[in-house]
Formats: C-alpha cells, sequence, structure tokens
C-alpha cells in the first residue's frame, strides 16, 4: 500500500513540475514574442496569441527617438520569396531598436515612384529598393537631390547597379546589414532625354547604370521574359544574336556643345557605370562618382568576323588593353569613346532607346546629361 502512495506522489509531483515547466517556457517564449515576434515561428505565434507586427502599409511610422532611423521598405511583389524577405527584414529592425518600418509594394502601373514619394512625405530617413533595376531606377528617379539615401536588396535579372556598387548579391543578411548600417555615399545621375518629333511630347528619364540607343536597346526589347528568369542575365545575349544582321545606323554626336561628328555605328551608349555581368567592362572609365558622362559608339562590319572582333575588344577592355586609334580604321569593328557633362546624339531615323535595362521605346534624338552627386547610397561600412 505505501508502494502504491508513493507511487502516486512521484506521479503527482512530475506531472507538477511538467506543468510549471511549460507555464514557464510559455512565459518566456510569449515575452521573446513580445519583444520580437518575428524570433518566433509563426506557428506558436498564433498558437500562443503573441500580437505579430503590423505590415505598415502606409500611414506615418512610429514614435521614434531623435536620431533613429525610419526605414522604408519599397517591394516588388512579384519577386520569389517575398513574405520570408519581409520578415528577415522587420526582425533585423526590431533587434536593432529601430521604428517599425513601412513596406510598400510597387504595382504594375507604379514600380516604384509612387510608392517613394509616400514613404518620403510620411518622413522615411532611408528607402530600401527591394527588386531589380527597374524597381531600383523608378525610386532612384524620386530621392534623387533630397539626401535620403536608398539602399538595395537586389532580386531582379541583372542587378547592375548593384553589381557596379560591389553589394553581396544573393546574401540577404549582408545586404540587410549594408542597408541598416551602412555608410552613406553620393552616386552621380544620368537624365536621359527623347526627341521623339514634332507631333510627340519630350520625354525625360533617370539612370543609373547605362542607357542607348540602337542594337543594345533592341536586345533589351527582344529579351525573352521566361528566358530570363530561367536563365538570368544570359538571356540578354540570347536576344542579341537575333538582332546581329541589323543595319547599322546614321548619328551624328556632340559633346559639350563641340561641332557633331557623323558616323555610322551599331549602338551608342551612355555611361554612368561601366561594368556588366560576367566581368565585362563594357566602358572602363565610367564612373559614378567623378561627375563625368562617358559615351561609347560601338560598331561592327563583315558579319560574324566583325563581331567577334567587337566582342574580343570588349573583353581586352576589361584586362586593360585598347586598340590604339590608327589601328581602328583598318578593323572590322570599333568602339570609340567620349566623355562629357552633356551628350547629344541626333539620328538618321527612329530608334528603339533603354535606359537600365527597360525599354523607353522610339525616339529620333537623345540628350544625357550628368547629375554630379545628387543621389545617396547605402555602401558597405569601411
Amino acid at each position: 500500500m505505501d508502494g502504491v502512495v508513493l507511487a502516486g506522489v512521484i506521479a503527482v509531483s512530475a506531472l507538477l513540475i511538467g506543468v510549471a515547466g511549460l507555464v514557464l517556457a510559455v512565459t518566456i517564449t510569449r515575452r521573446i514574442g513580445t519583444r520580437d515576434p518575428i524570433a518566433i515561428p509563426p506557428f506558436w505565434r498564433k498558437a500562443l496569441r503573441i500580437k505579430e507586427l503590423p505590415e505598415a502599409l502606409q500611414g506615418d511610422f512610429a514614435p521614434t527617438k531623435r536620431g533613429t532611423e525610419r526605414i522604408a521598405f519599397i517591394a516588388n511583389p512579384t519577386k520569389p520569396g517575398m513574405s520570408e524577405l519581409r520578415e528577415r527584414a522587420l526582425r533585423a529592425a526590431s533587434i536593432r531598436y529601430l521604428p517599425q518600418p513601412m513596406w510598400l509594394y510597387t504595382t504594375e502601373d507604379d514600380p516604384g515612384g509612387e510608392a517613394a514619394q509616400e514613404a518620403l512625405e510620411a518622413g522615411a530617413d532611408v528607402v530600401v529598393a527591394v527588386g531589380g533595376d527597374g524597381t531600383v531606377r523608378a525610386i532612384a528617379a524620386e530621392l534623387a537631390g533630397t539626401g535620403v539615401p536608398l539602399a538595395i536588396l537586389p532580386t531582379g535579372t541583372g542587378n547592375l547597379f548593384a553589381r557596379n556598387l560591389e553589394l553581396p548579391l544573393g546574401d540577404t543578411a549582408k545586404l540587410l546589414r549594408i542597408a541598416l548600417d551602412g555608410d552613406n555615399a553620393a552616386i552621380d545621375v544620368g537624365w536621359l532625354d527623347l526627341d521623339r518629333g514634332p507631333r510627340a511630347q519630350d520625354e525625360r528619364h533617370v539612370f543609373l547604370v547605362i542607357a542607348g540607343a540602337g542594337l543594345d536597346a533592341e536586345m533589351v526589347a527582344g529579351a525573352d521574359e521566361r528566358l530570363k528568369r530561367r536563365l538570368g542575365w544570359i538571356a540578354y545575349f540570347f536576344a542579341a544574336l537575333k538582332h546581329l544582321s541589323s543595319r547599322r545606323m546614321t548619328a551624328s554626336v556632340s559633346v559639350d556643345g563641340s561641332d557633331k561628328v557623323t558616323t555610322q555605328m551599331r549602338t551608342v551608349l551612355f555611361a554612368n557605370v561601366g561594368k556588366l555581368p560576367g566581368g565585362l567592362m563594357l566602358v572602363p572609365d565610367a564612373s559614378a562618382e567623378d561627375g563625368w558622362m562617358d559615351v561609347a559608339t560601338l560598331d561592327a562590319r563583315a558579319g560574324i568576323v566583325g563581331w567577334t572582333e567587337l566582342f574580343g575588344s570588349v573583353v581586352a577592355q576589361g584586362a586593360g588593353l585598347r586598340v590604339p586609334d590608327v589601328l581602328k580604321a583598318y578593323g572590322t569593328s570599333r568602339i570609340d569613346h567620349a566623355r562629357g557633362k552633356s551628350i547629344v546624339v541626333t539620328m538618321d531615323h527612329m530608334y528603339k532607346v533603354q535606359a537600365d535595362g527597360e525599354g523607353l521605346g522610339l525616339a529620333r534624338g537623345v540628350t544625357a546629361t550628368v547629375d554630379h552627386g545628387a543621389l545617396m547610397v547605402r555602401r558597405a561600412s569601411k
């Protein structure tokens, strides 16, 4: 009988200890979740009725101490993994005791410009672009000249601007650290004014990487969306192959008001920076911090021979080697470089134009200008 009583006492004691442990675990979990809800998995947040952080899709930021930065994320919702990325971003802000950031979305009609305006009106101290070059470009157009820094979480096909800033593509943890803790740097911005002819309204577009007219714009317009999703920037290579036999265009180029130089070419490029995927340096001298706009004209003749020679010249440029001017007249291809503050190009026909990989339609003339140090960006701390 005594043995039965003892066993009952032990069982009851074990049960009480188990219940006490469970209550303690729940209490600790709830306290952690109250301070940082995202630290708790979604299932347990719901089971323990831990209040989640609101989405803060619009309106003002939470109250904050003076000197604490208010962060606004502007994301392209079509990119995969966006829900998980949002949770990581909110937690990164939470553990730094930052105000809960705003989280805004781009739409089919608004690639990011209107969302950036909303973030600025709400008092954002930093705006983070979550998307590709198109999203970054649209947001940068609104931030240029405001002094509000642009941070980037690249999720696009090319991510050319992020590559030129030497951001750690694919490493979300490092990218978030740069966005929230990085240094601010002033970057040049390029502006492209389009002349669409006497019956059309002229337009102005911003670019951060490379804009151009001719073959490169045909390549951008012809890139297959399915290939872009599967192969990334390599899809543009296949698009370029379709247009190797396209006609050469005749264009006049004037740099900073100089006399026009008329020549035939395949494409004309305006470069704020010069690095492309695969380590190619299309315009080696281009820098987003020197206050100059670099222009390059590319030409190829004699079919595949000329294109092969042109590709070899681009690769050689990346290694610091250039064809002497005296030999260019004897080759089947050539690359000519110039730089200035304002570059005007007038073409013999309407040609397609692109800016940072986005097609802008047809134009007969383009003017590229540089706005020195107009945009603040977040870079890795030195």
